[in-house]
């Protein structure tokens, strides 16, 4: 067998990436519900509930936009470190987040006041040694000419030049002609992913790309409605197996966490016999089973199976095609098979698509005994 380990990272066609993107952003948002104190210095809880739904409409409109222009704008790096590493992605939600948690609202609310952009300026590291923006001046224009594609108006910037000066001071005002309440939205969901969410950005589990409104919320959600907005692609008769399993699982005491690093994970765990509390990454690490969402595998059910030599019998009496998953096993991809990563770590990969519906009863069965 010959070693793959050192397979060049084949990166995904934008249009993928807009799709896959598309399908994290919540179809329904609620028109009333209360927000975090946080929050009320920006404007009115109704104009923010309007303004973040606006929010959501154009991201639907990015969405489109990247899957037809986008490989105008988002050049592949020379080495890609992912299926997704397209640095476009990354400096455009930079932007949308700086120019929200920055932009001043003016009297009217009609447009934002911007005259700090951190990563389009040069810094000074403790050394006193000169560093690059994180976003080069090329960069930062490709993206402010994109999101003009996508109905963003900015004044006191010339967007037609070919060069631009990232040390100079400016103030630019970002306008949304289609609908001016998106700013307060942009604005609140910005403060809510700067100020509220926990560990580090990465544009494909941006908070604010994905309208996580309820970071904004008083009261804690359930993680069941994020799983409805994850789901809401597939079919009915997918949605509902997916849900009966949840209630299932919670049913018997374990507990969910959605995990989000680029892939969106809904992990499973049992730790009623925990003596300390434990953090997100606990529980997951703890996990038995997981739904999953992701750019290489798509929607997937994950077993960390670790019993199975305990009911090897009841293994047997399944249908030849989930037997055939299930030998394959978990771990390593580069000890057990020799391949490059592939996430086999993660566990038993099964395709949460329209062929698992008739293998339902034996996924039960299966996780049933795994945890017995």
């Amino acid at each position: 067998m010959s070693n793959q380990h050192g397979e060049a990272v084949v990166l995904k066609p934008i249009s993928e990436v807009a799709k896959y993107l598309k399908n994290m952003i919540p179809v329904d948002i609620p028109e009333t519900y209360a927000l975090k104190p946080l929050f009320k210095s920006i404007a009115s809880e109704e104009e923010i509930r309007s303004g973040v739904i606006a929010f959501r409409d154009f991201m639907l409109l990015f969405c489109a936009r990247l899957a037809t222009d986008g490989h105008i704008y988002a050049k592949a790096p020379n080495k890609p470190s992912g299926t997704t590493d397209y640095p476009f992605l990354h400096n455009v939600t930079n932007l949308l987040v700086e120019i929200g948690y920055h932009g001043i609202l003016t009297d009217t609310g009609k447009s934002l006041l911007v005259t700090e952009l951190p990563s389009c300026i040069p810094t000074i590291d403790e050394k006193g040694k000169k560093k690059s923006p994180k976003i080069p001046a090329s960069g930062k224009l490709d993206c402010l000419r994109f999101l003009t594609l996508c109905g963003f108006m900015f004044s006191g910037i010339d967007l037609d030049t070919k060069t631009h000066n990232s040390s100079e001071t400016q103030q630019i005002e970002v306008s949304y002609p289609g609908n001016p309440l998106l700013l307060k939205g942009l604005k609140a969901l910005s403060v809510s992913d700067m100020e509220l969410r926990e560990g580090r950005r990465y544009w494909n589990d941006h908070n604010l790309l994905r309208c996580d409104f309820r970071l904004m919320k008083a009261d804690e959600t359930d993680v069941l409605d994020y799983i409805k907005d994850i789901l809401h692609p597939l079919s009915e008769e997918l949605q509902r197996f997916a849900l009966e399993l949840h209630r299932s699982y919670i049913e018997k005491g374990f507990t969910c966490v959605m995990m989000v690093r680029g892939d969106v994970c809904f992990a499973y765990s049992d730790i009623r016999k925990s003596k300390k509390v434990l953090s997100t990454q606990d529980i997951y690490t703890q996990r038995v089973w997981a739904l999953s969402y992701s750019m290489r595998h798509g929607y997937c059910l994950l077993v960390r199976a670790k019993k199975l030599d305990k009911y090897k019998d009841v293994v047997d009496k399944f249908s030849p095609s989930l037997k055939e998953i299930i030998g394959k096993g978990y771990g390593c991809d580069r000890k057990l098979r020799n391949e490059r990563c592939q996430g086999g770590c993660q566990g038993i990969r099964v395709p949460f698509d329209d062929s698992i519906i008739k293998i339902s009863k034996e996924i039960e069965i299966w996780l049933d005994n795994e945890i017995l």
